[in-house]
Formats: C-alpha cells, sequence, structure tokens
C-alpha cells in the first residue's frame, strides 16, 4: 500500500485526485489539504503509520508556494518521496525541482494511468523521467556552470559506480543486486555511500550528480 498525501490550491482538483486514488486497491490517500501552512501541520501531528510516502503537489499555491513546503518537507521528513504535479511544467522549474531533489514532475493534464504509472516507479525507484524531462534537463545542464567535483578520498570506487549506473536506469535495488550478484542489503549500502560522497540528499541527487559528472550520460535526442 502506497500512502499518498495531496496538496493543491484548488480544491475541486484536490478532490477529484483523492476520487481517483480512491478507486486504485494499492494507494491510500491519507491527507488532502488546499493549503501549505496547514499541510505542514496537520503532517506535524499525523500518526507514524500515516505518514506519506509520496506527497503530491502543486507549485503556484498561496499563501506559501509548493517550492517553500517541498524544503520545510525536506527537513522534517527526508525520506518522503514528492512528485510536482502541475500545469507549469517548463525547463527552469525542472532545474529547480531537480536542486530539491523531488522525484518526478508531471503536467496537470496527464491520465489516471500515466499518474499511476509515475507513483509505481517513484515509490519503487525514486525517480521518474520522461524524454521531455531529459530534453528539458539537457538544456538545463548545458546552460549551467556548477560541475561536480569530488576529492581523491571521495572518489566512487568501481562498484559504487556500477550501482550509480544502475539507479539512473530506474532499476530497483533487487534489480540492481540480481544484476551484479550482491544483496539488497549491500546495494542499500553502496547507495548510502554514494550520497554521502556527492553530498545527495536522495536518489534525485546522485542520478543528476551522475549526468553532470558524465558517468551517466542522457540519452541521444530522438
Amino acid at each position: 500500500m502506497v500512502k499518498i498525501a495531496l496538496l493543491d490550491d484548488e480544491f475541486l482538483f484536490v478532490e477529484g485526485v483523492s476520487v481517483l486514488l480512491a478507486s486504485c486497491p494499492n494507494v491510500k490517500v491519507t491527507l488532502a489539504e488546499t493549503d501549505g501552512l496547514r499541510f505542514l501541520s496537520r503532517m506535524s501531528e499525523m500518526l507514524v503509520d500515516d505518514i506519506p510516502d509520496i506527497v503530491l503537489l502543486d507549485i503556484e499555491m498561496k499563501p506559501m508556494d509548493g517550492f517553500e513546503v517541498i524544503e520545510r518537507l525536506r527537513s522534517m521528513y527526508s525520506e518522503i518521496k514528492i512528485i510536482i504535479l502541475s500545469s507549469h511544467y517548463r525547463q527552469n522549474v525542472l532545474g529547480h525541482m531537480m536542486k530539491l531533489g523531488t522525484s518526478a514532475f508531471i503536467p496537470k493534464n496527464t491520465t489516471k494511468a500515466q499518474l499511476l504509472e509515475v507513483i509505481d516507479a517513484v515509490h519503487k525507484n525514486g525517480l521518474y523521467f520522461t524524454t521531455r524531462d531529459y530534453e528539458m534537463l539537457r538544456s538545463y545542464l548545458n546552460t549551467s556552470n556548477r560541475r561536480p567535483m569530488l576529492s581523491p578520498k571521495d572518489k566512487l570506487s568501481s562498484r559504487e559506480q556500477d550501482v550509480l549506473k544502475l539507479i539512473c536506469q530506474e532499476c530497483t535495488s533487487q534489480e540492481i543486486a540480481d544484476k551484479l550478484y550482491i544483496s539488497v542489503r549491500t546495494v542499500e549500502s553502496h547507495r548510502q555511500h554514494i550520497m554521502d560522497k556527492v553530498g545527495a540528499k536522495n536518489t534525485v541527487g546522485i542520478v543528476l550528480y551522475a549526468i553532470m559528472s558524465d558517468i551517466h550520460p542522457l540519452p541521444p535526442m530522438a
């Protein structure tokens, strides 16, 4: 069961998505709100068993916008995965989204099937990228001067690079373990070491690092 929280300042949109997800047997909406401040307040009062695995939220909201909500969520619950569901699907938003460590960015006119596909991928792998996302990311990186650097003592080992490449291919920990003939626990240990070395907070951060360091090249343009 994937626990979902919804936040959007349009009541009808929140209600509509809640009804849509209620028909899915493996998804449970544990919180739905239209105000960022109330959302964070209610999150802080939730029982541990009700804390969502994934938060779906919009960007442009008042009085607190989605980016500020994400920053506060990150400080409160580092393990929660975040999906931005917005009509403002632009390159500069995607770049800022990745800096904040959100897991996916999908337009509001997405279909039910696509939304469930994204939720499933984010829940399993921590990341969901479309071809269009990659195209915008390529453009974003071409205009960015920031290049990640590691000191020699922090350099990723050959095995860590193998794990990182498979993470970038959106493989689950079990799939990585099967491909590399190691245990899931070892995969998770490598993942944590990679995050510690590159200073990433989650899967999105280490994928961005891999792309900027040419460990994982972006797919070629169609």
